[in-house]
């Protein structure tokens, strides 16, 4: 198949993509630049036929849990058709209490990235999800047990309400630091990276000392823990659909944890604000909605959405939802022979934001899974 347009090229990897419009095709799976007329063309000079992109990237997403718990492999199944079909073509399982694998041997399925199980303390996450550790120490060794189970990731809770505090409950670390840095250390030895579940303020110092690399939510950093981020090349997955959920979360725990509804409270006031202060921080963003629980699959629009409305730019989000993600995730973008994974777009989605919602084809391993 050849398929002529503009497409968001990289020339060699490692190196930042470019608009360059000429004729593309696809063998074995596998993608090619072919030479012919509308190569080269300056950008603005015509309006070719059609824009390329990379396929898009969830890199907080549970294939494998639902609104009530883990689910089997048909509501996987469903789950991973969501994705695909809404032009997610590689996403992060970001921990699931059940096997997922099989994903990997479908070829009509995204990438998938496996992180294991979230790892937590008793009655300190969602019940039935993580790996309870009743002794803190133990944190080391179940990463590494983690990080062998999975694809080079590891998830960690790193703070949840401590209800054992009654009405003085709050969110609290959940590790002391130097144990979340052996854990860490044992995960990089391993060849893995972390990311962590975090909501407040008083985590985020810890596990920047423990050199984590990928914040989840992040909803309690200021601007000192951002530019500290950023320096680190700390990535932090921003989930800002599911922080539109933490009013409902502050009314339901109100009368008994009226400490930890305020501080909810306070993070769902301050949202937008927030967003826009991380996205001018200079942080490599990653797009993720926590699908699976409380969010449906395949909409990762509406994240992308309310980037948007917290002032990142177009070809930003574009940026951070294609090939940016897909370089965190360390999975190919559109370059010469590389996985042919991309979305065929009517217009350009760095100016009209809605072509990504709704591509005119979706090609997954070189094959049309979408569109035609």
């Amino acid at each position: 198949m050849a398929l002529e347009g503009r497409a968001l090229w990289r020339e060699a990897p490692g190196e930042t993509p470019v608009w360059v419009d000429g004729t593309w095709t696809w063998e074995d799976g596998r993608l090619h630049r072919v030479t012919g007329p509308g190569e080269g063309r300056d950008r603005d000079e015509a309006v070719p036929a059609c824009w390329i992109v990379p396929g898009m990237v969830d890199v907080h997403c549970h294939i494998g849990i639902g609104p009530s718990g883990p689910v089997g492999r048909e509501e996987q199944e469903r789950q991973a058709l969501a994705d695909r079909d809404s032009g997610v073509l590689a996403v992060r399982d970001c921990g699931v209490p059940v096997d997922d694998s099989w994903v990997q041997g479908r070829p009509d399925l995204p990438v998938l990235v496996r992180s294991g199980r979230h790892i937590a303390r008793p009655k300190r996450y969602t019940r039935g999800l993580a790996v309870e550790l009743e002794d803190p120490g133990d944190l080391p060794g179940e990463v590494l047990r983690q990080a062998r189970a999975g694809d080079g990731w590891v998830k960690l809770v790193g703070d949840w309400i401590d209800r054992a505090g009654g009405a003085e409950s709050d969110l609290d670390p959940l590790w002391p630091r130097e144990i979340l840095r052996d854990a860490v250390a044992a995960a990089h030895e391993e060849g893995a990276r972390v990311a962590v579940h975090c909501f407040s303020h008083r985590v985020v110092d810890d596990l920047l000392e423990a050199g984590v690399d990928d914040i989840e939510h992040g909803t309690g950093m200021d601007d000192d823990q951002m530019a500290e981020a950023a320096a680190r090349g700390v990535m932090v997955t921003p989930t800002l659909v599911q922080v539109e959920l933490f009013g409902s979360f502050a009314d339901q725990a109100g009368r008994r944890y009226p400490r930890y509804a305020a501080t909810m409270r306070a993070m769902h006031r301050e949202r937008r604000a927030h967003a826009e202060r991380l996205f001018g921080s200079g942080v490599w963003i990653l797009p993720g909605m926590d699908a699976g629980g409380y969010q449906p699959h395949g909409e990762l629009a509406r994240e992308l959405a309310l980037w948007s409305r917290a002032g990142m730019s177009p070809d930003r989000i574009l940026a951070h939802a294609t090939w940016r993600a897909r370089d965190a995730l360390r999975v190919d973008s559109l370059q010469e022979g590389a996985r042919a994974d991309l979305l065929v777009l009517d217009s350009d989605p760095t100016a009209d934001p809605g072509a990504r919602a709704g591509p005119r084809a979706v090609v997954l391993g070189g094959r049309v899974v979408v569109g035609g």
